[in-house]
């Protein structure tokens, strides 16, 4: 599994609540027992229940060395499905939220030199990363892109943090992200990391699938554009019961399981979460996640039974 520390539930309270730039509201949380929070590492995310059975996925943008704080940032979706307004609408300091976490599906690894990419909100989980290259001393540079200067969340803080490494774009002033050119900042060893819309992590994707300059890691906040699945009926074995369920064209393994009394843990059921992430003893899973690396799907070690089906006519899962 890509989870890099035991997932816990917790009741968190919120201690402060403030808006760091147009429509992003950064929160702060502490466990409402006052223990220390689970350690975690620049990438992770958590899931938080933000009212009306609600449960979203927040990137940890604060200090992992903090024990004692966690801290999230939530832009205002226009329209929102309910997750943002309850955060910009309803929150304030005292309410307690259920979370689960950390989960890390978006780790930093050991490189040469890093390019950071981000759109949007999707700065939040590289702030950490930005500290913590920083305090290596390994070259890094970052293409932060917005709508607007006043959208950006964090942008004068990391200017001012890191000067001559930080380039801002709002694509108002100087337009949007270009993508051509941004994987040629990188060379051959550099990690590449890209969080941010749709738009712009496809575009990325398809830029380094030509290119192929350095190592690219992405994270989306939507799920990756798809061909409909395969039509085809296959069947699950769930190892650790014995138990063997057909799964019909329009069902999902997840709630396949379930009819036959195998509960998967899961949260957003896109495949973007990677909270229903299980182990593969055998078979071929046809991979339809938005997590997995292209080696990972090569591997084919785990899957997510939320969305991902199987090429074979069995698989055999560690459940």
């Amino acid at each position: 599994m890509r989870t890099t520390h035991d997932e816990v539930d917790l009741e968190l309270l919120v201690t402060r609540t403030e808006l760091v730039a147009d429509r992003i509201r950064q929160l702060t949380l502490r466990r409402r027992d006052g223990g220390p929070l689970p350690a975690w590492t620049p990438g992770a995310h958590i899931d938080l229940a933000v009212g009306g059975g609600l449960v979203r996925q927040y990137s940890l943008c604060g200090d992992p060395a903090d024990g004692q704080e966690w801290t999230v940032a939530v832009r205002r979706e226009d329209p929102s499905r309910g997750g943002s307004a309850y955060v910009h609408d309803s929150l304030g300091v005292g309410t307690l939220l259920s979370a689960r976490g950390p989960r890390n599906h978006f780790p930093l690894v050991d490189a040469k030199d890093y390019l950071f990419i981000a759109g949007g909100i999707g700065i939040a989980p590289l702030v950490p990363m930005l500290a913590q290259v920083e305090q290596k001393g390994v070259p890094w540079r970052l293409m932060y892109g917005g709508r607007t200067r006043e959208a950006m969340a964090y942008a004068d803080t990391l200017v001012e943090r890191y000067a001559g490494r930080v380039e801002i774009v709002p694509e108002d002033e100087l337009g949007p992200l270009h993508v051509p050119t941004l994987l040629q900042l990188g060379g051959g060893g550099t990690a590449i990391y890209c969080c941010g819309p749709e738009g712009l992590v496809s575009a990325i994707e398809a830029m380094h699938a030509r290119t192929r300059l350095g190592m690219l890691h992405v994270e989306r906040f939507t799920p990756r554009q798809l061909d409909a699945p395969l039509r085809t009926t296959f069947e699950v074995e769930a190892a650790r019961s014995g138990r063997v369920v057909t799964v019909e064209p329009g069902v999902t393994i997840l709630t396949a399981l379930a009819s036959v009394g195998v509960r998967v843990l899961s949260s957003c059921e896109d495949g973007i979460c990677g909270t229903c992430e299980v182990f593969v003893l055998d078979g071929v899973p046809e991979h339809r996640d938005s997590i997995l690396t292209e080696a990972e799907r090569q591997s084919s070690e785990t899957m997510f039974v939320c969305v991902s089906r199987s090429l074979l006519p069995r698989l055999v899962l560690d459940v």
